[in-house]
């Protein structure tokens, strides 16, 4: 499975290359702005059928209730205590250090933001932390999953409520998509505000 995405991720970038240097400018557009979107919903549309035919999933769901919030928080929590260690490890300000990994994953947004925040050096690194954390959830997931269920879900951040979602739902269960698109959809929604609220900190 992972050999697939990784070659289909590749023939992308290859088409991507190809149309921006030698093809149609509108067509570029119309792939970023319709098609992408339409096949996001579409795959969101697919996860949303399995799990409600799966009666356990459903039963999970009814169980937890609220408490399915705590791994977005143990998440970011985590995410953000990691980035104070790296900060000092590798003896960098610590405050930009944590504010990109509050990026969760969301590179296009850790990107421009940290880079208004904190500068053009961290905005780089913002994007290029948070992209690889999206890359290394995707290529990495039969090694994680075999540590927990969970692990793909923290891994993945904010990316597990749209492009890592089916490649968790495929190798955690269906049972997990719940748990997985509600840590996602949380962690977007604060990665702004925590990115921000680091700044305040300085």
């Amino acid at each position: 499975m992972i050999r697939y995405i990784l070659i289909t991720l590749a023939f992308g970038v290859v088409a991507g290359y190809l149309n921006n240097n030698f093809g149609n400018l509108v067509a570029g557009n119309f792939i970023s702005d319709y098609l992408f979107n339409f096949s996001l919903m579409l795959l969101l549309f697919v996860m949303g059928l399995t799990f409600g035919m799966d009666k356990e999933a459903l039963a999970k769901l009814r169980k937890t209730g609220l408490k399915i919030l705590t791994v977005p928080f143990a998440v970011a929590l985590g995410s953000i205590l990691g980035g104070f260690i790296g900060g000092l490890i590798l003896g960098v300000n610590v405050f930009a250090s944590m504010a990109v990994s509050a990026g969760y994953g969301w590179y296009t947004l850790a990107g421009p933001l940290v880079g208004q925040l904190f500068g053009a050096e961290f905005g780089a690194l913002g994007f290029t932390v948070n992209f690889l954390r999206e890359l290394l959830t995707i290529t990495t997931i039969s090694l994680t999953v075999r540590i927990d269920k969970y692990a793909p879900i923290a891994f993945g951040g904010a990316t597990t409520m749209d492009t890592t979602l089916p490649i968790i739902v495929r190798y955690c269960g269906s049972e997990m998509l719940i748990t997985a698109f509600a840590s996602g959809f949380t962690l977007s929604l604060i990665a702004p505000f925590t990115i921000a609220t680091i700044a305040t900190l300085r």
